[in-house]
């Protein structure tokens, strides 16, 4: 079954180098980043671990859970860590799903037949605190993941989420927002965005952050 942006989030119970995880219970009421390696004892995956273990503090205050997930078993799992931990001087802090029976990668469609029909995909799902998918992104294998650009998005969901506005090209954090353009009854307007807007085109209408 292949997984859309706005699906729910398949939930399972899977064995992890953290103990038993029951996804949605496991989520709790935020949101979840899960992200997909290939297999264990991977150059790439190796520093894209390394790196969101350092993004912690990042993640939780976005309110998010970080969980792996590879083909290997959990045992090799605990052995890569120690080569993770070794060589990107971080401490692992996150789970790791153990995914030998292809569970979590069947639900997810990570299994790709065109590029190999027993590894999975890169792929990165965010999800809401709803269950509900709402970015996914596939990397190929050669190409390391930008964990600052999946916060980036994450940042414009949330704000999306609050505030009707959508995010331009290359948002930022503090950045100006655009006025979504089903929003044209000017006392809303004014309600809505009390710092005021810049009309450049009757359709793009830009305004603060209004979360600052």
């Amino acid at each position: 079954m292949a997984l859309h942006i706005g699906s729910v989030a398949p939930d399972f119970t899977q064995e992890s180098t953290e103990g038993t995880i029951k996804f949605h219970e496991w989520m709790g009421n935020g949101w979840a980043v899960l992200f997909s390696h290939p297999k264990d004892f991977t150059p790439v995956c190796t520093t894209e671990l390394g790196r969101v273990a350092k993004l912690k503090p990042e993640f939780e205050k976005r309110g998010i859970k970080t969980i792996a997930v590879s083909v290997d078993d959990v045992d090799s799992h605990k052995r890569w860590i120690n080569d993770i931990e070794e060589t990107q001087n971080v401490k692992m802090n996150f789970p790791i799903l153990g995914d030998s029976d292809k569970k979590v990668s069947k639900l997810y469609d990570m299994i790709h037949p065109e590029w190999n029909d027993t590894l999975t995909v890169r792929s990165v799902f965010v999800i809401d605190q709803n269950k509900k998918v709402r970015l996914i992104i596939t990397y190929p294998a050669s190409t390391g993941r930008n964990f600052d650009e999946i916060l980036r998005a994450i940042d414009s969901l949330q704000l999306t989420d609050k505030y009707s506005v959508a995010t331009g090209v290359d948002w930022k954090h503090g950045d100006n927002c655009i006025i979504i353009p089903s929003l044209t009854d000017p006392k809303v307007l004014k309600e809505k965005f009390p710092k005021g807007y810049h009309e450049v085109k009757p359709y793009l209408r830009l305004t603060p952050d209004p979360s600052k």
